[in-house]
């Protein structure tokens, strides 16, 4: 009876390191930080700046972001995991299965989560320790995500938003 005890309580712990290991890049901090005419900028506007000269995109993303903390989020990074640079580069959409892309909203101190399965682009979004924030609904949650990464595919590529500079 211990050891089947023991052998469930170390199945269970497995499990559970392995969906913490897959769901939260603890190594996001040694990710390559891209140039991005969002980066470039430094920070998204403040929530009160007249953002309608700026292409629609980054008006959606100021709306969505003012949401989430009033003022607007501030400073941002676009983290890209290493071993796909050179695919980020590319822009052709085409990236690895596993967490390939953050923005770092630097402030705020969240990360925007793009983890990819068999191809397609899942949305997370944790606190900078791992805490997992994604909500069901509203800015913080996966539809609002796809909402503007999809939405925009003009400017968006299989879940790959923005211009690299």
């Amino acid at each position: 009876m211990k050891k089947i005890v023991v052998l469930l309580i170390s199945f269970m712990l497995m499990i559970t390191v392995t969906t913490l290991a897959t769901d939260y890049p603890a190594d996001w901090k040694s990710w390559t930080s891209v140039p991005t005419i969002l980066t470039q900028i430094g920070a998204l506007p403040a929530c009160d700046a007249d953002v309608s000269t700026l292409p629609e995109i980054y008006q959606e993303s100021v709306y969505t972001y003012c949401d989430v903390q009033e003022g607007g989020p501030g400073k941002v990074a676009i983290l890209v995991r290493p071993e796909v640079t050179e695919i980020y580069k590319s822009r052709s959409g085409k990236h690895p299965d596993g967490i390939n892309l953050i923005l770092h909203l630097v402030d705020m101190k969240i990360l925007f989560v793009t983890r990819y399965e068999k191809g397609s682009a899942v949305y997370e979004v944790f606190t900078e320790d791992g805490k997992k924030i994604t909500a069901p609904t509203g800015p913080l949650s996966k539809d609002s995500c796809n909402a503007c990464h999809i939405g925009y595919s003009g400017y968006c590529i299989n879940g790959q938003c923005g211009t690299q500079q």
